[in-house]
């Protein structure tokens, strides 16, 4: 399931893991009691976990992921994408899905709106 971080562990890899756990549960709104059930582990070791006292195993992670409908290399990308929240990700996936056309009609179209204030009514 997971162990505690030894020596040979970085503990600062297995926070940075943790947190990010912690920050799509908190996101989805699910207490650890709900996650920790859903994933079947036991409470006590996702707190653990999610402070970095508890390196997450493969198969543990894995089933977070799943449960987060969250891929690998999402759940591992650069801090810089980690104020995006999982709406806007959704968001930016379907449009690498559109077409080229399709893709500068969307941009076009937002062009447009990004020009006129909030709540202002067409002329």
């Amino acid at each position: 399931m997971s162990e505690a971080v030894g020596n040979h562990q970085n503990p600062d890899q297995a926070l940075l893991v943790g947190r990010k756990i912690r920050k799509l549960r908190k996101e989805r709104k699910l207490t650890q009691t709900a996650l920790a059930a859903k994933i079947g582990i036991q409470q006590s070791d996702l707190s653990r976990m999610e402070k970095g006292e508890y390196r997450v195993s493969l198969d543990t992670l894995f089933r977070i992921l799943a449960e987060f409908e969250v891929s690998l290399a999402e759940f591992f990308q650069e801090s810089s994408s980690e104020s995006y929240s999982p709406r806007d990700m959704m968001l930016v996936r379907q449009f690498n899905t559109l077409s080229p056309d399709a893709q500068a009609e969307v941009k076009a179209f937002m062009s447009f709106k990004g020009g006129r204030k909030a709540g202002a009514k067409p002329e």
